[in-house]
């Protein structure tokens, strides 16, 4: 029989780039073990995966799956728990995000939208509760600050963040005193790569009391803080924005 695994293990989703991949970071550097998972981004994650290899060999491993599809999600919380032995913290960070104007948006369009912005969150936190019970774990869900304030012509992806932000209060009422469920809601902090749809990105920064951009380090920072220094904080959403959201 193989011996109990010493360090704490997290569950990041959508790892292999961007945020998740700071975050990925940032729990690794703090002694997290961690599964990595990844839709497309095969080559971001296996290099990630490698560079935290050679800091600390066996702590890390990929795992590939398509979060529309719900019959994967236990599967792959049971992935993790089959390599570890365990799981301490589940990060809800994968994210589709996209212009739906009123008039054009589609069937498709609402289902991707919710599919990995509210309806796989709630699905991989079901399946990995027992674990997170018996780990006295902790569950970060990636909200945005457009699930209060809307961004206009986005109107499928903020409700769709709006259903994870009552998700999260609700599983934190519903998994206490086990398991701490919070979320982090992001402002400006990573541009979109096609320049979208922050074409008056000086004028919002200049709305945010810090007149400033935050970087993605501040967001890895207020995952860790929950998950690791906060035992009396649950069904919170911690507003990572430079105070944006106090502008009208």
């Amino acid at each position: 029989m193989s011996p109990p695994h010493e360090r704490p293990v997290a569950l990041i989703t959508g790892a292999g780039k961007r945020v998740g991949a700071v975050i990925a970071r940032t729990l690794h550097a703090a002694g997290y073990d961690l599964a990595l998972h990844y839709r497309h981004s095969a080559a971001e994650a296996e290099l990630l995966a490698a560079s935290l290899e050679r800091q600390r060999s066996g702590s890390t491993f990929t795992v590939q799956a398509e979060l529309a599809d719900l019959d994967v999600l236990p599967a792959m919380v049971q992935r993790v728990i089959d390599r570890f032995g365990r799981l301490d913290a589940l990060v809800n960070n994968a994210s589709a995000f996209y212009p739906t104007p009123v008039g054009t948006a589609t069937i498709a369009q609402w289902n991707e939208l919710f599919a990995s912005n509210a309806q796989a969150p709630f699905f991989i936190a079901q399946a990995a509760t027992p674990a997170l019970r018996e780990a006295q774990g902790a569950i970060v869900n990636m909200v945005d600050i457009y699930a209060e304030r809307p961004l206009a012509n986005h109107p499928l992806y903020c409700m769709a963040k709006a259903a994870l932000e009552a998700m999260t209060r609700s599983l934190a009422l519903d998994l206490g005193p086990d398991v701490r469920v919070n979320g982090v809601a992001p402002g400006a902090v990573m541009w979109p790569s096609d320049g979208k749809p922050y074409d008056d990105q000086q004028a919002m920064l200049a709305r945010t009391p810090l007149r400033r951009a935050g970087s993605p380090d501040d967001v890895a920072g207020a995952v860790l803080w929950l998950l690791r220094d906060a035992p009396f904080v649950t069904g919170q959403i911690i507003r990572v924005d430079g105070g944006r959201t106090l502008s009208v």
